[in-house]
This record gives C-alpha cells, structure tokens and sequence, in this order.
C-alpha cells in the first residue's frame, strides 16, 4: 500500500480542527472525500483542505468511493446508531473517545465489531503524545532493570483549562442549523440524572480512565469514591493504587493535566499539553535517587516538535498499513465505560 485513502464522516469543529486538518499533512495517507450533513460547510472545508469530493450521505459515498479507512467524527451519544452501518464498508474504522454513552450500547458496538472482520480505533490521543510514549518506554526499562525500584502508585491530576488552546482559531463555520439526529438510548439501571452524570463523566474523564490503564500496564478497579467527585481511588490487578483528581482547582488560559509514576527510589513526572495544542508535545521529568552512595539526578528529555493529535492520525495510517497495532481498540475503550460505570454507580451510593 502506497498511500491510504480515507474518508471522512463528519467535518465540524472536532472533525476539522483535531483531525481532518492533521489527516492531511500526514505524507502517507489520502483524504479522497468527506461526508457532511451541512452541505455548505462540506462544500467551504473540502474548499479550505483541497478535498476532491464531497457528499452529504455518507452512504452515497461509500457507494462511490473507494478508500481504506473511515474517520468518523460523530457525537458518541449517536456511535451505537452510526458505528454498526459504517461497519458495512468492511475497512478500519477512526472514532472520538469514549466509546458510546453507556456500558450496553459498548457492548453491542464491540460485538458488531468482531462479526464485521474489521477493526476500530479509538481516540485517546494521550496515548499518541511522544511525552506519553516515552513516559511508557521509561516505565517498562525501570521495571525491567528495577534501577529506582518497583512502581509503588500513580496520580493523575486533571483540572479544567483552556483545552482548546487556540486549535479553533481556523475553524469554518456556516449559519446552517446544526442537523437533527437520532440519538443512542440511556442506560437502562440509571435513573435520568445519574445517567446524566456518567454522560458528562465520560465525556470529560474517560481520557484519564484510560490514561491510567496505560501507564499502569494492567487493569484495575475502582475502590473508593470521594462523596465531593474530586477523588476517584483504584487498585491495579498487582496491587498498585492510583488517584484520578478531578477538577480539584481550575485554570483560565493554561492547561496543567499532569501524571506522577512514582517508584521506590524515584519517579517520572508527564505533563500533557491542551488536546489541541499544535507542535507541542508534553514534558517528561525523571528522577532517580537509587542509594549505595551514586549521585540522584532529574532528567528532562528534549521531545520532538510534534502534537498527540498528528501522531495520532499517523498512528491510524501506520495501523491501516499493518505497521502497528491500533493504541486502544473496542474492547479497552469498553473497559472504561465499565469503570466510569463502577465509579458513578459508587458515588451514587454516598
């Protein structure tokens, strides 16, 4: 395969700005067509991105088309509606995090999944950021050579910020009313103001739900729920507890989610850049203080001028093209709608 040829299903803010815009510098991938319900703004971004061809059914398109993957930048409230009839063009499928809106519209996603022959990958671009990937590569050398010692806990600290961090600058936008869409159904064993809450959760933490994962190299559980929805504590399968602080202060124009990896004898420190910061990756800091008289010293590695959300439509391509395997899949994403689950379920009981 020379190029991949993709489609695009969808090109509003997010389409546009945190993917399509990055889908087309990418050297070895092809955007052959988009599909957008809002004729005029499918006309002014296919205009703006050089795009040859654009329908306002994507059913039309993939009639017409022909191409390698699909991203598909939908509201994950409609993904149970949207994903199965995508499914039916038989290649790789893009989606935004989280999975769906509910544990059993996940599952019914992951099951039309494996019937259909092909895969998914899911959005968590944190896993793309080169901070992030040397951040993993770190962690699994030290456990390795047990140089600073076992992990002993992890934190992630993610309060509000200027996410956006002037990515929407170069947003298209059109007086086209915003299209009325059927929508998946609420979970079934929560009442409307629970099930309102687990959509808001995952809508803003699953990245952090999943980030936690990652990093820890296992699954966990949750164990305790702070009655104030700051702290969410959990339990790795080893045996290694970690903390999601949500929200415990907000910031105005910054950005300040962090993550401590500690050890026995040291730690790493990630700070992740705003989701839409363009050619910046987040910052890594290592310290090591291993004894029997040898010198402690940090270390901040110089990353590459490159952004999680650009790595990550490389990552896809690279996918596609049979390079590597797709970061996170349906069936991880489900595992974090089942955690965001156990912990509103928790909090509810408090």
């Amino acid at each position: 395969m020379d190029k991949v040829k993709l489609v695009f299903v969808g090109v509003g803010s997010m389409g546009q700005c945190a993917h399509l815009k990055n889908y087309v510098l990418v050297p070895q991938c092809e955007v052959v067509a988009i599909a957008e319900l809002r004729e005029k703004l499918g006309k002014e971004v296919a205009r703006r991105y050089n795009i040859p061809k654009v329908y306002r059914d994507y059913k039309e398109m993939f009639d017409r088309e022909e191409f390698d993957g699909i991203v598909a930048i939908q509201p994950f409230t409609r993904h149970g509606i949207i994903i199965p009839e995508l499914l039916e063009a038989k290649v790789p499928i893009f989606i935004e995090k989280p999975l769906a809106s509910s544990v059993e519209v996940g599952e019914k996603i992951v099951e039309a999944t494996k019937k259909s022959g092909t895969w998914i990958m899911v959005g968590y671009h944190k896993r793309s950021d080169p901070a992030t990937v040397y951040t993993m590569s770190k962690i699994e050398e030290f456990k390795k050579s047990m140089e600073i010692g076992r992990v002993k806990y992890i934190r992630i600290t993610m309060p509000p910020g200027d996410w956006i961090a002037g990515g929407f600058n170069e947003l298209i936008k059109t007086d086209e009313p915003y299209p009325s869409l059927e929508y998946d159904p609420p979970s079934r064993d929560m009442d409307e103001k629970t099930y309102k809450r687990y959509v808001d959760f995952v809508n803003y933490y699953i990245h952090q739900v999943n980030l936690l994962r990652y990093l820890l190299g296992e699954p966990y559980r949750v164990k305790y729920a702070d009655p104030s929805g700051v702290i969410m504590a959990v339990e790795s399968e080893g045996g290694i507890p970690g903390i999601i602080e949500m929200s415990p202060y907000r910031t105005t124009i910054d950005w300040q989610e962090s993550v401590l990896v500690a050890f026995e004898y040291g730690y790493i420190k990630l700070s992740l850049s705003a989701p839409l910061t363009y050619n910046r990756a987040g910052r890594v800091e290592i310290f090591k203080d291993p004894g029997d008289g040898k010198t402690p010293e940090t270390i901040v590695p110089q990353l590459p001028w490159i952004h999680a959300m650009y790595n990550q439509a490389v990552n896809f391509v690279r996918a596609i093209k049979g390079e590597i395997k797709p970061p996170c899949d349906v069936e991880e994403a489900l595992e974090d709608l089942k955690i965001a689950k156990d912990y509103i379920m928790l909090l509810k009981t408090l």
